[in-house]
């Protein structure tokens, strides 16, 4: 699935990745299911696997509900 809702809002895959990073990546990937729960409020939490540089994949994980999130850089 290509856009999820985040936190109340429609996010897109790019948008989903700058709320993790801080910035817009130069690339994005699907968003999908994590298949674990928010270890802060128990919610759904979503991946999405992006490219912060040229030379970088990263993989962020972010909750529905809340605002935590990480990445696999942690």
């Amino acid at each position: 699935m290509s856009n999820r809702v985040v936190e109340g809002r429609m996010v897109t895959p790019k948008r989903l990745a700058e709320l993790v990073e801080g910035e817009k990546p130069l690339e994005a990937e699907s968003i999908e299911d994590a298949d674990r729960d928010c270890p802060e409020c128990d919610g759904n939490v979503i991946s999405v696997g992006y490219m912060p540089s040229v030379t970088e994949f990263v993989t962020a994980y972010k909750c529905q509900d809340c605002e935590w999130a990480e990445t696999d850089r942690d």
